[in-house]
């Protein structure tokens, strides 16, 4: 007998339409009328919120200032940096006029040509670049550590919501430093950063390391980064952080006076994540019957749901909830009151609850006139079974609610960690290599001599990249490719 399930098609019968579905399901965001655009609803911009109050402290408990700028970008600008305006080239909106005017017909046509295209922003490190060359005269400006959280726009091809969509949310960090060990510490004290989020907030296990000279960041001299492993074996970019050496503070002109009376260059990073971390979310715990959210990153944790059968007893149960709620946020949860929903819609007692399970609430508690009786109530978490309930005492049920949420957001990672785990493989031959990414494929830690070559034609097989270089396995070997030296083994895997 088949089990049936509030999503379909499912993970196994189809990943990514049980994505779509998912995301539908959860009234998180719908495709927008503007092409490869979406928009946020509010049950997904509230994660979004989640993600930028915690890191935003985070950020700025490491000295970082937030601040903004200009969402168009005067193509000068993107041309002083060679490197970087060819790595973005393909993917930039251009703005070539500056008004609307109706022709015969009545339509509106766009008028008066600009003297100078504008380029809505990719990425920001050319204008920030041009901001920095005014602020920074002395040793004594430095570090100049700035972070806006904006909105940015890269025209692809193929999009889906929150992974991949011409305009998304994110934030980007950019940093001057008077050294270049201080700007590499920069570089990988915020990778740290987004690793200790993903873990600890999102629940998703990554792997830190180092980019590849052919996945590098445009005119970045070295790109770091964190890779998750999402439920369809593939390998999601979770955030990144860029050395930019001196190319930008050469091509913007950032310089400094140094304490010796010097005029030196500064050296520059950036770093950034986006929505794109919704998505990984999505991915890594969800399940058939819908959205799973760590607790952490819920913005409602509980809600709390009266099961009414006769009108009479309508009174006594909401008073009973509305009790258990003010008691519930009374409490605090990692900082924040605990966040309670009471849903009183006039829909079946099975509706509302599934409703539920579909967008991810940790936890569900269910009230009627048995539960106000005993002083009770009916709990389920969203990470087991949906049948899966305790009836507990309201007392003994608010003594333990913060520690069933931390086991929660636990569980969540440690079932993440070892699926990961399960799905990494150790490979010491080309045969072996290709017959894994033939089959159910996953991670594969390999050797690999360095050669772009060989990375291409993996690439070109396989639809293979190697997604990092690892700041673990260090122990040198043989290529499988090639049979030459090999200093490490690298993460290879199919990805988003």
């Amino acid at each position: 007998m088949t089990t049936k399930t509030a999503i379909t098609p499912t993970r196994a019968e189809n990943y990514p339409e049980w994505y779509q579905q998912v995301v539908k399901a959860a009234d998180l965001a719908e495709n927008a009328p503007v092409r490869g655009c979406m928009i946020m609803k509010p049950w997904g911009y509230a994660i979004w919120e989640k993600i930028q109050q915690q890191m935003d402290s985070m950020f700025k408990a490491t000295g970082h200032k937030n601040a903004y700028f200009p969402l168009l970008i005067p193509l000068s600008f993107m041309q002083k940096e060679a490197e970087h305006i060819e790595g973005f080239a393909k993917e930039c909106a251009v703005v070539t006029h500056h008004r609307l005017e109706q022709n015969e017909e009545g339509k509106l046509l766009p008028a008066g040509e600009l003297e100078e295209p504008y380029i809505i922003r990719p990425t920001s490190e050319a204008i920030i670049g041009d901001a920095f060359s005014r602020w920074v005269q002395s040793y004594r400006d430095l570090p100049l550590l700035i972070n806006q959280w904006a909105n940015v726009m890269r025209w692809e091809m193929r999009t889906r919501l929150f992974l991949r969509t011409s305009e998304f949310l994110w934030q980007e960090g950019h940093t001057a430093h008077a050294s270049k060990e201080e700007a590499i510490e920069e570089t990988l004290r915020m990778l740290d950063i987004y690793a200790d989020f993903a873990e600890n907030y999102l629940a998703m296990p990554v792997i830190k390391g180092e980019k590849t000279e052919s996945e590098r960041f445009p005119g970045a001299d070295n790109t770091y980064c964190i890779e998750a492993m999402m439920q369809d074996k593939k390998a999601l970019q979770a955030g990144t952080s860029h050395f930019l050496g001196q190319h930008f503070s050469k091509s913007f002109n950032i310089k400094y006076l140094s304490k010796e009376g010097q005029e030196e260059f500064v050296w520059t990073t950036s770093w950034g994540v986006s929505t794109r971390l919704i998505g990984g979310l999505i991915m890594t715990h969800s399940d058939d019957d819908g959205l799973i959210l760590p607790p952490k990153m819920a913005s409602s944790h509980v809600v709390i749901l009266p099961i009414i059968h006769k009108e009479e007893d309508r009174a006594e149960i909401l008073n009973y909830c509305n009790q258990v709620a003010s008691a519930l946020r009374a409490l605090h949860y990692h900082g924040q009151s605990v966040s309670v929903e009471i849903d009183t819609r006039d829909l079946p007692g099975g509706e509302k609850a599934w409703s539920w399970v579909k967008k991810g609430i940790p936890l569900r508690v269910e009230i009627g006139k048995k539960e106000c009786a005993g002083d009770m109530v009916c709990t389920s978490r969203r990470d087991k079974a949906y049948k899966d309930k305790s009836l507990i005492a309201r007392a003994a049920f608010l003594s333990t609610i913060i520690s069933e949420l931390d086991q929660m957001q636990a569980n969540l990672f440690n079932r993440a960690k070892e699926f990961r785990k399960h799905n990494t493989k150790l490979i010491n031959t080309r045969d072996d290599f290709y017959e894994f990414f033939k089959g159910e494929g996953g991670f594969a830690l390999a050797h690999w001599n360095g050669s772009k070559e060989v990375e291409a034609k993996i690439k070109s097989d396989l639809q293979v990249t190697i997604r990092c270089v690892p700041f673990t396995d260090k122990e040198p070997g043989v290529c499988i490719f090639t049979g030459e030296k090999s200093a490490q083994r690298v993460v290879f895997a199919k990805s988003y």
